[in-house]
């Protein structure tokens, strides 16, 4: 497309034509539309733009029928999304509707692909020569701030189909018809498009726009030409400093070209123009002399140029800085600022006494007392580790008398008491004290000193007059074991320092548990009340203590202990804790026999078991390990009660017999043992140590039998008619008696005298009446008012003297009558004894 002259009058007719059609299309123009666009078209581009107030002059609701388009209140067409117009034409449209829903309108919008064809002109206007396309994208730019005049021609567009078409420029976009409003506007006719005012490039740096192409009707026979406006940089800020208050750390004595810190400083102008190349320099140092700082014009890093930064000198420099731009050319724009450069603490200070020498008195036998204070000075920073001291006694105290410490308030030296001085032994003690700081020292080019700083005191003891030391606080002595009461024995023994002798001391006992001794009051030495016996359970580790007191004739004292070590005597023989044993013969056929000793070890085990020749044929006894025994018998024994001598004997001979009772038991464990009953237990002890004295015993009584016997059977052969009871015996009354022999438990209480008086005769009664009457083994004789009781527990039955004889009158029995019926009773317990003594 180019731009066309005037049309010759030969075409007169053809130009009314034209002229005509479009007025037509004018008339139509609500109604449809034809934009050019490109067959295919991207997301949110710029189809086209329609003059929607034409059309409709209160539009409040703007739709499109198509949702691949979308419709600016402006009249902007914009697409939703990629499209791709498959054919030559894609129609659709606007509806316009006012905020009464009166007025409506609809506006036919014609997308024609690939651009329309220019009529062909014909061979007479050949005269006409196609000049180059203006409808591009033209570079542009605007100088900020500018100075105008305004309104200030800013660029021309132009479009080829004005040779052809009237059309019409239009332009949107930021600085039109968005932020900034109204900063640019076009002439529609001409395309000239003007700036308004100035510029400034920190807030706008360009504006893209949009520049239109449309005829009367409202088609568009160009694409919309985006344009850039791009501002020139002016050069109207100058840089500052990004931080207010910059402050930096050092450590003092540093090397040189140590970094200290970076400033940094921040202009609004363009990047990477001159306007933003920006230089640093240092304008000032508070405090001035010497220099010690510099700083990089192009990084404005700042650095050491000296080693000698002492902190104690001065702790804290200032700088006064410019930042330039332009290069740093002196028409440059530019800024000041503060810099703060504090430096750290080292420890480059020795601490230092303030005197060179002390002296201080000081009392024998004080402790845990302060004697002086020292003063220190440092110039380091107070209160941190390079200023706080450590203090260290190097000579004088190798007894461990005196201990220094710091006073965390004050960082004075506190030389204190621990142990006593004694003024007789040692009248004055020097001492050398060093001291340092808790912070290693720094080897520094200006460190003032490396050396300890030491100081001598001088600590002179002062005599006082003290009481009775008790040195040492422990004595041991020794002594036997069994010392008899009233030995003399060695006591404590304490000191007047004064005099160094104990004379005119006086001695008293303060704790003695088990009151074995009594003291001599002038000596101090022990005299026992008691037998002395190391098994006593006062006794620890062969030890018994006596606390002693000694006192001077002012009462001053001190306390001694005497232990009083005891040797062993073996004086105890060894001993059975349980001499009742319980073998089960279901778990196993022996017993463990553990005697204890309560002598010593060297008096103590290994033990000797000896069994009695009696108790050996039918035990055994085996040693196992010297400290215990096993007891078996040597034979299947009968589940019984057995008494066992046994001797046992320690190492030294010591020696006791000990009667051991073992119960042999159908059992699993020792609980479960039940035997027969405590009589047959009495009976078996008796099986064992009866021996010859039961014999005896037996024998004798059966003489004393055969005498009873024989008087009964004297008295039976004189066949006296009649018989009384003796007087004496007639007048008594058998009581119950639960032995086996009649009469043992008669008693003169037990004797009561009969209520009738009359005889106690019968001359009918015969010896061999009461023969062959049961044998009896425990028997009850009762004698009551008027007659003789007997009663038997043999099978439940009672017999009496009545029932045997076979008569009722209780009231008269012969001697001969109770002879007779006790004869047969006793010969069965005389038999009965002899059956036992032989068993």
């Amino acid at each position: 497309m180019a731009v066309a002259s005037a049309a010759p009058g030969s075409i007169f007719w053809k130009q009314l034509l034209f002229s005509l059609l479009v007025l037509i299309l004018f008339c139509d123009a609500c109604q449809k539309i034809s934009l050019q666009v490109p067959s295919h078209l991207r997301a949110e581009a710029l189809v086209g733009k329609v003059n929607l107030k034409e059309c409709l002059q209160s539009a409040s609701l703007i739709q499109s029928s198509d949702p691949d388009f979308r419709i600016l209140e402006d009249g902007s067409i914009y697409t939703t999304h990629d499209l791709v117009l498959s054919s030559e034409k894609k129609s659709f449209s606007i509806l316009l509707s006012d905020s009464q829903g009166q007025g409506q309108k609809e506006i036919e919008i014609i997308l024609e692909a690939g651009g329309k064809k220019v009529p062909k002109r014909h061979m007479k206007d050949a005269v006409l020569r196609r000049s180059k396309r203006r409808w591009a994208p033209i570079p542009c730019s605007l100088m900020e701030n500018s100075l105008g005049p305004f309104p200030q021609h800013v660029q021309q567009v132009q479009s080829d189909a004005a040779q052809n078409y009237t059309i019409f420029y239009s332009i949107s976009g930021p600085g039109v018809d968005k932020e900034p409003f109204n900063l640019f506007f076009i002439e529609k006719d001409t395309g000239d498009i003007f700036c308004t005012r100035s510029i400034d490039r920190e807030q706008y740096q360009e504006f893209p726009i949009y520049a239109y192409a449309t005829t009367a009707d409202g088609y568009a026979p160009e694409y919309p030409l985006p344009l850039v406006f791009k501002v020139e940089d002016d050069n109207d800020n100058a840089p500052y400093f990004e931080n207010k208050v910059t402050v930096f750390t050092v450590p003092e004595n540093c090397r040189t070209g140590t970094s200290v810190g970076k400033v940094t400083a921040i202009d609004l102008d363009e990047p990477d123009t001159l306007h933003t190349r920006l230089k640093y320099k240092i304008l000032q140092q508070i405090p001035n002399n010497p220099r010690h700082f510099t700083v990089h014009p192009d990084t404005g890093v700042i650095t050491t140029t000296t080693p000698l930064l002492d902190r104690e000198k001065c702790d804290t420099y200032k700088l006064i800085m410019e930042v330039r731009d332009m290069g740093g050319q002196p028409f440059g724009l530019f800024n000041t600022g503060t810099i703060t450069i504090s430096l750290e603490d080292e420890n480059d200070n020795a601490p230092y006494f303030t005197e060179t020498s002390y002296t201080v008195e000081v009392e024998e036998n004080r402790i845990d007392v302060e004697i002086l204070r020292m003063a220190v000075r440092d110039h380091d920073l107070p209160n941190t580790p390079h200023s706080r001291a450590v203090y260290q006694i190097l000579k004088g105290n190798e007894n461990g008398t005196f201990q220094i410490s710091t006073d965390p308030n004050t960082n004075e030296a506190v030389l204190c008491i621990v142990k006593p001085l004694n003024y007789e032994v040692n009248r004055q003690v020097v001492l050398q004290i060093g001291v340092l700081n808790e912070a290693q020292f720094a080897k520094a080019v200006n460190s003032k000193t490396t050396t300890m700083c030491t100081t001598i005191v001088t600590v002179k003891v002062k005599d006082h007059d003290e009481g009775p030391e008790c040195q040492p606080p422990v004595k041991v002595i020794q002594s036997e074991d069994c010392l008899p009461a009233g030995t003399e024995l060695l006591g404590y023994k304490a000191v007047d320092p004064d005099r160094g002798t104990g004379e005119g001391l006086r001695y008293k006992k303060i704790q003695d548990e088990d009151n074995w001794f009594e003291i001599n009051e002038y000596t101090g030495d022990l005299k026992t009340v008691k037998v002395l016996d190391r098994e006593s359970t006062f006794v620890k580790n062969n030890q018994y203590n006596v606390s002693v007191i000694a006192f001077d004739a002012d009462g001053r004292s001190c306390t001694g202990t005497l232990v009083v070590l005891l040797e062993d005597k073996n004086d105890h023989p060894p001993q059975i804790k349980e001499e009742e044993l319980t073998m089960c013969r279901h778990d196993k056929d022996y017993v463990v026999l553990e005697p204890t000793d309560q002598d010593g070890p060297d008096n103590g085990p290994p033990f000797q078991f000896i069994l009695d020749n009696s108790a050996s044929k039918l035990w055994t006894v085996e040693t196992r390990d010297g400290k215990t025994a096993i007891l078996r018998g040597r034979q299947d024994l009968d589940y019984n009660y057995y008494t066992v001598p046994i001797q046992i004997k320690d190492r030294h001979g010591a020696s006791a017999t000990h009667m051991l009772s073992v119960r042999v038991c159908d059992c699993t464990i020792p609980s479960e043992c039940r035997m027969p009953n405590k009589l047959s237990r009495e009976a078996s002890l008796a099986n064992v140590f009866l021996g010859k004295w039961a014999i005896l015993a037996m024998v004798l009584g059966s003489v004393l039998l055969l005498c009873i016997l024989f008087t009964c059977f004297c008295v039976t052969v004189k066949k006296t008619v009649k018989k009384c009871f003796p007087e004496d015996v007639a007048q008594q009354n058998l009581i119950v008696s639960n032995t086996e022999g009649p009469g043992e438990e008669v008693m003169d209480a037990n004797i009561r005298l009969p209520t009738q008086t009359s005889n106690v005769c019968d001359t009918s009664m015969s010896v061999g009446t009461l023969g062959g009457q049961g044998v009896k083994t425990q028997q009850s004789f009762e004698m009551v008012k008027g007659g003789y009781t007997l009663d038997t527990n043999k099978g439940g039955g009672h017999q009496t003297l009545e029932s045997v004889k076979g008569v009722t009158d209780t009231g008269r029995y012969t001697y001969s009558d109770w002879h007779n019926f006790t004869q047969p009773r006793l010969g069965e317990e005389s038999i009965r004894g002899h059956t036992l003594v032989k068993n």
